[in-house]
């Protein structure tokens, strides 16, 4: 049976070609060695597991990367941008005598902005009415502190003379004494020279009857008598008087001794004086008190803008009868701004402060930038009014959330598009 020849390879004629062109024919070669014959199946079943090795690589990298991507951040689009809501209310009762024409609802106001006034004509009346009573009770204080040192000095002045003046009535008391002693001895001689005297006039008086002497010599004695006599007489005179001098210096005395007891209670006229200074002082301090809540009242009649921000929920009219805080308005700070974020609790594995964060607003279209301030306290649950309980016999786990507090960077709302309830998807990286 005749051998059947095959077609030359398509392989084998490309090779040849390449050796034709590498060495021209005049060129001596060698002959080539034999090649090695491959099927197209074999190709192809090395062709696609080559696909399938290279694709397997490509989807392992992707998947690697992909879970590793996928686990560096954790996102929520159950949060929400927050902020100060600033409720103005009036702090005295009035009425609103004018509002501010820029004060409208969604228009901005800066701090300080008078933004309505209330009808200042009584608290006016009452500043004034305190102001007068102030001034007169000042002046009463001021009057009973100069009243201690008039009474100090004029309580120790009459200490001192009250002292004085018991010495000297003292001396008069031992004066008058002495002199009462003098007056009875002198009167103790005069009764001796007049008991003697009247003895010579009598035993002289029996000799002149008898004509025993002359009637001149019974006369000079009856004369010696009768002066005798009367000098007793002024004696007596001189000793009454001078006992009744020692009584009025006695009397005299007893007075400044009352004189010395009441200049005794110096020390606490001066604590008198000075406790109608101390009341003085404390009522013009009420007076003060009162006088400085008068001018508050009437300072709470301009109602002013606390902060810079958007007005909201505006209820005031001119002519409107207002109460001690009854509110207003609103004002929303536009410029104190931050997210919470209410991550489930399978999230927080790994999250903490001072991570990144990028937050998409739809409002805006933007993706602002910011970090984590903090974590709450407690689920939101917690903070509902009616608070789950778990102590049943019917318990379910359910997967609580959290609030995370997320701080914007500085610069991050200047446009100031963002504003308190806007939702918005947080995305915090991790790692």
């Amino acid at each position: 049976m005749a051998t059947q020849l095959q077609p030359p390879q398509p392989e084998l004629v490309s090779q040849e070609k390449e050796v034709l062109r590498a060495h021209p024919v005049d060129d001596p070669i060698e002959p080539a060695l034999p090649q090695p014959k491959h099927s197209a199946g074999a190709i192809m079943k090395r062709y696609r597991k080559t696909l399938f090795v290279a694709a397997l690589i490509v989807l392992l990298v992707a998947g690697t990367t992909g879970w590793i991507y996928l686990s560096s951040y954790e996102s929520t689009d159950d949060a929400q941008v927050d902020g100060h809501l600033h409720p103005i209310s009036a702090r005295i009762g009035g009425t609103i005598l004018s509002v501010n024409p820029d004060v409208q609802d969604s228009h901005f106001v800066q701090a300080g902005t008078v933004l309505a006034e209330i009808d200042p004509a009584d608290f006016q009346a009452e500043r004034d009415r305190a102001q007068a009573e102030y001034d007169r009770l000042q002046a009463s204080s001021v009057a009973a502190e100069k009243d201690i040192t008039v009474t100090a000095s004029g309580s120790t002045g009459r200490l001192d003379l009250a002292r004085a003046a018991i010495d000297e009535a003292e001396d008069s008391v031992a004066s008058e004494r002495a002199s009462l002693q003098a007056a009875k001895a002198r009167l103790a001689g005069a009764e001796a020279n007049f008991n003697r005297a009247e003895a010579d006039r009598q035993r002289y008086e029996k000799l002149l009857a008898k004509h025993e002497i002359s009637q001149s010599e019974y006369d000079r004695v009856a004369t010696e008598a009768s002066t005798d006599r009367e000098a007793v007489i002024a004696g007596r005179a001189e000793t009454l008087a001078a006992q009744k001098r020692i009584a009025q210096a006695q009397s005299r005395l007893a007075e400044r001794k009352a004189d010395l007891l009441s200049a005794d209670s110096a020390p606490q006229q001066i604590a008198s004086s000075r406790a109608k200074a101390a009341a003085a002082l404390s009522e013009a301090a009420r007076a003060r008190a009162q006088l400085t809540t008068a001018q508050l009242n009437l300072g709470y009649t301009k109602i002013i803008a606390p902060v810079s921000g958007i007005i909201g929920r505006k209820t005031v009219e001119a002519g409107q009868r207002v109460q001690p805080g009854q509110q207003l308005l609103t004002i929303i700070p536009v410029d104190d701004l931050w997210i919470t974020a209410n991550f489930k609790e399978t999230q927080l594995q790994k999250m903490k402060p001072g991570q990144p964060v990028t937050i998409s607003a739809d409002a805006s279209g933007h993706d602002y930038h910011g970090h984590i301030d903090s974590l709450g306290g407690a689920t939101g649950s917690r903070f509902s009014l009616l608070p789950p309980e778990n102590a049943t016999g019917n318990y379910v786990k359910v997967v609580q959330r959290v609030p995370v507090r997320i701080v914007l960077d500085n610069g991050e709302n200047n446009d100031h598009r963002l504003r308190p309830g806007m939702s918005v998807e947080a995305r915090v990286r991790m790692r």
